[in-house]
């Protein structure tokens, strides 16, 4: 990662001719203060000059590529990785012989390795990037799957007159389950506990 350090009277003026310097602007660059600025004692002697050091990010595609490859040399598995940023949303695609073991059970791998790789894209922004890491079209097919349960549990909410309480599960498939049934008149759904144990519940409208 390209970086330089400045001194210069103020924090503020250091950043302008660090952005210069690299051509960038704010939201491209990590801003790290090294020495904040100290005035001169009676104007004499002791004054120090801000330090600032300024890093150019990598493109967050490139960031998630070369972290994900790590990880897949680590793990030794094979895969192609398609990486395209859509208004703010960095889509992963993973292709390969054995996407199984990046699946895991119900996508939790998958899930994980989402999460650190948000964590590495995200370093150092001010604008979030959200990150979709996806391979054999899994997450299309664990919507559908959860849909059709979501309406399952309606049904047999609705016939036992008793809440159905689900699994625990991550954010994402939870509002899957709130979204699918929002619009039906004789349920509803909240959420209940602590992550990582947060539960749906389905209860039968009274």
């Amino acid at each position: 990662m390209k970086s330089v350090e400045i001194n210069a009277k103020s924090v503020d003026e250091a950043i302008e001719i660090g952005l210069a310097e690299l051509n960038a602007n704010e939201l491209q660059v990590e801003i790290e203060v090294l020495e904040e600025p100290k005035k001169a004692m009676l104007g004499l002697f002791g004054g120090k000059d801000a330090v600032v050091r300024i890093s150019l990010l990598e493109d967050a595609d490139k960031r998630a590529k070369e972290f994900l490859e790590n990880i897949f040399r680590e793990m030794k598995v094979e895969a192609e990785i398609n990486a395209v940023i859509n208004n703010n949303t960095l889509n992963i695609e993973l292709i390969g012989e054995n996407m199984a073991v990046l699946i895991g059970r119900r996508g939790q791998t998958l899930d994980s390795i989402q999460y650190l790789v948000s964590l590495i894209v995200n370093k150092g922004r001010e604008d979030y990037i959200r990150v979709v890491l996806d391979t054999e079209n899994y997450r299309h097919k664990r919507k559908e799957t959860l849909e059709k349960l979501a309406f399952k549990l309606a049904r047999k909410a609705k016939k036992m007159r008793k809440d159905i309480i689900l699994e625990p599960m991550n954010p994402y498939e939870r509002r899957i389950i709130h979204s699918a049934l929002q619009n039906n008149k004789f349920v509803s759904t909240k959420s209940e506990g602590d992550e990582p144990f947060r539960k749906v519940i389905i209860s039968l409208n009274r």
